[in-house]
């Protein structure tokens, strides 16, 4: 599945979690709880020795979701993503090598674009969306914004500082296509097992923004 092809999917649900897992363990209960409660997607970060299995786990597990690996840095994270079965990957800038591999195997990529320079290098390689990432430290809309008018062609999935307070003033200007946030998949959530207060969280996310 190319760039092109996954962007409906990301459109329809406007959320991305993006989860972090120090346990391969919380993998299954956490996709349930993301399946349960209305968002079967999520973005496994590479930050962690638990993501490649967690990946692997989840989409054992539960086939409907859509689970994709963030944070990949270099090309050979992308390869082990591809080997768990991660269907999209997300850095947070811009390397060659990770664009190229992706698209060398087909995979969604999203790289990290806050400058202009930026943008043009994922346009040059025929993405239509990047990542805007972190979000709130780099001028959250208004930058997105001022980097929409002069790329028309470009959208952005802005991450870092998105929650259930302004999701909805970014969802609300059309070079968006969906947001990352981790307020309804919290580190100290997965860490203390509370996977029933995610899928709440997580329904009355799915709930406030549809």
């Amino acid at each position: 599945m190319n760039q092109t092809k996954l962007l409906p999917v990301l459109e329809a649900g406007k959320l991305v979690p993006v989860v972090k897992l120090d346990r391969v363990e919380d993998a299954k209960p956490l996709g349930e709880a993301l399946c349960r409660g209305g968002l079967p997607v999520a973005e496994v970060t590479f930050r962690t020795d638990a993501a490649e299995e967690s990946i692997r786990i989840m989409k054992k597990e539960f086939p409907e979701m859509l689970v994709g690996a963030g944070t990949v840095v270099n090309a050979k994270q992308a390869e082990r993503a591809k080997e768990a079965g991660a269907e999209f990957i997300v850095s947070p800038g811009i390397n060659k090598e990770v664009i190229e591999y992706a698209i060398e195997h087909e995979i969604p990529v999203f790289p990290g674009a806050c400058t202009p320079s930026e943008v043009m290098t994922a346009l040059g390689y025929g993405l239509e969306v990047v990542k805007f990432f972190p979000a709130k430290q780099y001028g959250g809309l208004a930058t997105i914004k001022a980097l929409a008018a002069p790329f028309p062609s470009i959208r952005f999935m802005p991450t870092g500082g998105i929650n259930q307070e302004n999701i909805q003033e970014f969802l609300a200007f059309d070079k968006i296509i969906a947001c990352g946030g981790s307020w309804m998949v919290k580190d100290s959530l997965i860490k203390e097992g509370r996977f029933d207060e995610i899928e709440r969280l997580t329904a009355q996310a799915v709930a406030f923004i549809k």
